[in-house]
């Protein structure tokens, strides 16, 4: 609504994972609590439900009023993910041992799903007078995904220029997508955010697999940075990572 312009200066992208919370602790300490509106997507992923409830305990956390929640029920019905498609198995790696040789595409990819979240989060940055919009993009992913690299954001970046208004001025930030996964806990640490509220787990919804992608590149930035993960995995994960 035209009455709400003005009244946060940041869009968070914040999906409830690790890379979103640290992003979103980021705009947090550049614009206070009060500063910012957190946008959340659900699309008809397999942890849909628990990446919500991260999403509203982080937003809780942190006091945060400003809050849009949307459902992309439309990816589902797309297809093509092993995150959306139950007929598609999510991947396992050995613990420690997440990265790819190649340049291959995960099945965990879900074609172009950040250019849809962008989306959202522009129209409501543009309607509500917002001038910055942050995502937790990580371009050293060991997932692979091609809407995490830099030149992505830099093509959106130019799109948003010719797309909206002409006085608009919103800039997309991505405060961690050069940053490896245990720089980005360090940060984290940093800045205090609340680790222990997300989840990475691409099939668990209650205890995390700790064998997805996902789960194992967690594991594995949380040993380089030394410290532990303060979520619960498996038994078996738990132990293998500590080999």
């Amino acid at each position: 609504m035209l009455a709400d312009r003005g009244k946060f200066s940041a869009v968070v992208l914040l999906s409830g994972g690790m890379d979103s919370c640290v992003t979103a602790a980021e705009a947090i300490h550049r614009h206070g609590a009060r500063g910012v509106g957190l946008l959340h997507a659900s699309y008809g992923q397999r942890t849909e439900a628990r990446e919500a409830r991260s999403f509203s305990e982080i937003a809780e956390f942190y006091g945060i009023e400003e809050k849009l929640q949307v459902r992309l029920a439309y990816f589902r019905a797309i297809g093509g993910s092993a995150l959306t498609d139950a007929r598609i198995a999510v991947p396992e790696n050995e613990l420690g041992a997440a990265d790819r040789e190649g340049s291959a595409i995960p099945v965990t990819y879900v074609p172009f799903r950040n250019a849809h979240f962008l989306s959202i989060a522009v129209s409501w940055a543009e309607a509500a007078g917002a001038r910055e919009i942050y995502i937790g993009a990580v371009a050293e992913d060991s997932s692979g995904y091609p809407d995490c690299r830099p030149e992505y954001y830099e093509a959106f970046q130019e799109l948003i220029h010719r797309g909206a208004r002409p006085e608009t001025n919103i800039a997309i930030v991505t405060p961690v997508i050069r940053l490896k996964k245990s720089q980005i806990i360090r940060r984290g640490l940093e800045l205090g955010a609340p680790l222990h509220l997300t989840w990475s787990c691409y099939q668990g919804e209650d205890v995390a697999c700790g064998a997805c992608d996902s789960c194992a590149l967690r594991l594995r930035a949380f040993a380089e940075a030394g410290v532990a993960d303060p979520i619960a995995y498996r038994p078996v994960a738990r132990a293998r990572s500590a080999e």
